[in-house]
């Protein structure tokens, strides 16, 4: 045996943006959901987290995590979860073919670097469990299908299950107490319905003050309406949304996510304390998706946020004129409009007034033109060389 090779594998994995969200935990541990939830997978030309996972058995004991060049901690309980998730099924592997090399034994060294801010209420940790998953997945040649990872991703970040699969994702809720029937599946890839798109309005790129984690535990435990939304508003809104999805059905597609994005922030504010995710800036984003589809004279958009402030804004390719177009005649001058969906957007004038142009002036730091996308990808763009040491 070499004592000194260093075994290599690279992915890219996406983020996700829940249009029926996640929020509320049956068991902490576990990462199991009081709700199923459903995202759409966005591109990864444009947002994704880059990892590379390697061991050797010249590497020093313990595991360690770069994250955009930062030492990052891998003692929690969630990243051992899906370490040793991973080792185990490796050292199966390793037990029934004594011929392979024992991967599972050394220590591994792993480097992440992320195309969007951290912790921003853009899905970063979705993202981020899902290549580290992925990535270690390949690494140790596991023959376990992506709905089988997303069990793991599950216990590191859940919804870093969806980020597994690519196109329109759900995650479901599951009923045992042992978590195996809460994992990730496609309600329809990409190829369905490929003219979906996305313009994402950063009104932060500054950590949460309250996390997503901290969040809705304290929601599971004050909020009075929260039994009822994820018991029966969250269910119908399921059925509703998939039904949408199969039916190509945009304007019901955003009538549900701009419902259940409002049932989700309602809940946040019923929690003890309030939970305030929004700011002044979603606020007048929320004002402008409602005067861009009354301009229109009907549902060509429809607005979401997660655990932020940043508005993500749905709408097909055959309407990019009359959405993003009236978000760039105020917000052209903004970062992000480089990119070939940007530049072929053309600014219409006249559909967003007064404050609303006001305050998105003034709190929108940049904005993301993306579209459906993939699952995760390997890739041989290696951020950890042949000796080990980290690419800089």
């Amino acid at each position: 045996m070499n004592e000194k090779k260093v075994y290599r594998a690279s992915t890219t994995a996406p983020v996700n943006i829940a249009v029926i969200k996640y929020w509320g935990k049956r068991d902490p541990r576990l990462n199991l959901p009081t709700n199923s939830s459903l995202s759409v997978t966005l591109s990864q030309s444009d947002l994704r987290t880059h990892t590379t996972a390697s061991c050797s058995p010249s590497y020093s004991p313990p595991d360690t995590l770069l994250l955009n060049a930062e030492p990052q901690p891998l003692s929690d309980a969630r990243s051992q979860a899906c370490l040793t998730s991973l080792r185990a099924l490796r050292s199966t592997l390793e037990f029934s073919d004594p011929s392979l090399p024992p991967l599972s034994t050394y220590p591994l060294r792993l480097s992440s670097t992320n195309n969007f801010p951290t912790a921003a209420g853009l899905a970063s940790s979705a993202a981020g469990f899902a290549a580290l998953v992925r990535s270690i997945a390949d690494l140790y040649d596991l023959p376990h299908s992506p709905t089988e990872l997303s069990l793991i991703a599950r216990q590191g970040s859940g919804s870093a299950c969806r980020s597994l699969l690519g196109g329109y994702v759900a995650w479901d809720q599951g009923v045992l107490v042992d978590g195996t029937d809460s994992k990730a599946r496609v309600v329809a890839p990409r190829s369905h319905w490929p003219e979906m798109r996305a313009l994402i309005l950063v009104a932060s790129a500054e950590k949460k003050g309250v996390s997503s984690t901290a969040g809705m535990q304290t929601t599971v435990q004050t909020s009075p309406m929260f039994q009822t939304r994820a018991t029966q508003v969250v269910p119908k809104a399921m059925r509703d949304m998939e039904t949408a999805i199969a039916e190509k059905d945009f304007p019901r597609f955003a009538r549900i996510t701009m419902r259940e994005s409002n049932s989700f922030h309602a809940t946040c504010l019923d929690t003890d304390p309030p939970i305030f995710y929004l700011n002044d800036v979603s606020r007048a984003a929320i004002k402008g998706v409602e005067a861009v589809n009354e301009k229109a004279g009907r549902i060509v958009a429809g607005y979401t946020f997660d655990a932020g402030p940043n508005c993500v804004v749905y709408y097909l390719e055959g309407d990019k004129d009359v959405v993003a177009g009236a978000f760039k005649t105020v917000l052209g001058g903004k970062e992000g409009w480089d990119g070939e969906q940007g530049r072929t957007t053309k600014a219409a004038e006249g559909v967003l007034e007064g404050i609303v142009v006001e305050t998105l002036k003034d709190g929108v730091s940049r904005v993301i033109l993306t579209s459906v996308g993939e699952g995760p990808i390997s890739v041989e763009d290696h951020l950890i060389d042949e000796k080990g040491e980290v690419v800089v």
